[in-house]
């Protein structure tokens, strides 16, 4: 058991069919715990949980692409959300470049959200 599963921290290792993904490859997990973290500022679940993260593309030169969406055009956090998708993404190993995108099509919707973003904001 790694010390941080220990101390009760959750620690992912990259695996493909073909096996462990060599550690200087970027992981898509990896990649998708660092987008849980970051919090629309307004809503309490994370952007991943509401749906809000259309794509996800890694390159095997490290660079990463996120096509995000927001929940309406005019979200007050229009702004500061990509640039938080952005730092996170930056933080995971190996990761060389990141670009967000927003896009619009399709529109989000409450359909989007995963179970669990939808029972702690009472969306059924």
């Amino acid at each position: 058991m790694s010390e941080s599963a220990a101390n009760g921290g959750t620690t992912h290792e990259a695996w493909s069919p073909e096996g462990p993904i060599p550690a200087t490859r970027v992981s898509e997990v990896a990649v998708l715990d660092a987008l849980k973290t970051v919090f629309d500022p307004e809503i309490p679940v994370d952007i991943y949980e509401l749906g809000l993260i259309y794509a996800v593309e890694i390159g095997d030169d490290g660079a990463v692409k996120v096509d995000m969406t927001l929940t309406t055009p005019s979200c007050p956090s229009a702004q500061e959300l990509p640039s938080m998708v952005e730092e996170a993404v930056k933080g995971v190993p190996n990761v060389t470049s990141v670009a967000v995108e927003v896009v619009w099509d399709p529109p989000w919707d409450p359909s989007r959200m995963s179970e669990d973003a939808k029972l702690a904001l009472n969306v059924y």
